[in-house]
């Protein structure tokens, strides 16, 4: 089981034992969408500052962020194929250890990363 999985899975028996007891799901694979895009925007602005640097001319901001909105969508959909339906009930039946990181935690993993990717974007 890979850490997205596990975030996932937290998020989802977090939310699963609240009053969003019917959207956990929905609201798990929005959470675990945001930190893949996030941890995407802190490597792409890393990257995109590292070219600049080095004099390389690779695409401009505006196709850059296209590509992230559209990378965004992408990310969606393989969450969603992924964690709903059998797949995701079967992962959750095999989970062995209940590792339980708080709602807190797991929502500052993705807000450090937008973070960083600010910090990167006005450093230089």
């Amino acid at each position: 089981m890979t850490i997205f999985d596990q975030l996932f899975f937290n998020s989802f028996n977090y939310y699963k034992k609240t009053a969003y007891k019917n959207k956990a799901n929905r609201i798990a694979i929005i959470y675990i969408t945001i930190v893949q895009v996030s941890l995407l925007l802190v490597l792409g602005v890393f990257f995109a500052e590292f070219f600049q640097q080095m004099h390389v001319a690779t695409m401009s901001s505006t196709n850059a962020w296209v590509l992230l909105a559209f990378a965004s969508l992408i990310l969606y959909f393989f969450n969603w194929i992924q964690y709903s339906g059998k797949k995701r009930k079967i992962m959750n039946a095999n989970q062995k250890k209940k590792s339980g990181y708080g709602i807190f935690t797991l929502w500052l993993i993705p807000a450090v990363a937008v973070f960083l990717a600010t910090l990167f974007l006005t450093v230089i």
